[in-house]
C-alpha cells in the first residue's frame, strides 16, 4: 500500500442532502491522509451563518457521514474557527473548497498553520452539484 502524504486530515461541511460532490471531497481527502476526521456543522451553526436550518437534522447528518467508508471519525462542528479545531484535533492538513483560496480569512489561517506545521489543501468543487441545486430540483 502506498504511503500517504499526511497522517491526519480534517475537513468540515454541512453535508445536507448528501450528494456526489460531498462524496468526492471525502474520497479525495482520504486519498491523501491515513486518518480522516470530518466536522459536521451543527444546525445552530448553519442557522448562524446561512440564515436557515439544514433540511436533515444534525444527528442524522453525523450518522450519514459516519457511514462513508472514507471517513475515520466524525465530530460536531460548533464554530467556524479552523485553528481552534486544529488545537483540539492536531491534524496535519485541512481540506477545503477552492472558493476560499486567497480570501483574507484563509490567508490568515495559512500563516497560523505554517507556524504549527499544518497545511491547507484546496479542492475544486464538483461542477453542477450542490445541496442548493438538489433542493431546487426537488421543488420543480
Amino acid at each position: 500500500m502506498k504511503e500517504k502524504q499526511y497522517k491526519i486530515g480534517y475537513t468540515t461541511g454541512v453535508f445536507d442532502l448528501f450528494h456526489v460532490g460531498h462524496l468526492n471531497i471525502l474520497k479525495r481527502a482520504k486519498e491523501q491522509c491515513e486518518y480522516l476526521i470530518v466536522g459536521v456543522s451543527t444546525d445552530e451553526l448553519v442557522m448562524d451563518y446561512k440564515g436557515k436550518f439544514p433540511v436533515i437534522p444534525h444527528h442524522e447528518r453525523m450518522e450519514i457521514v459516519k457511514g462513508i467508508k472514507y471517513v475515520d471519525k466524525v465530530v460536531p462542528q460548533t464554530n467556524r474557527d479552523k485553528f481552534l479545531a486544529w488545537e483540539s484535533l492536531k491534524f496535519d492538513v485541512l481540506f477545503v473548497g477552492d472558493d476560499w483560496k486567497g480570501s483574507p480569512l484563509f490567508n490568515e489561517l495559512e500563516k497560523k498553520f505554517n507556524h504549527v506545521g499544518a497545511n491547507i489543501i484546496y479542492f475544486p468543487y464538483t461542477e453542477g452539484v450542490s445541496s442548493t441545486i438538489v433542493k431546487q430540483k426537488i421543488t420543480l
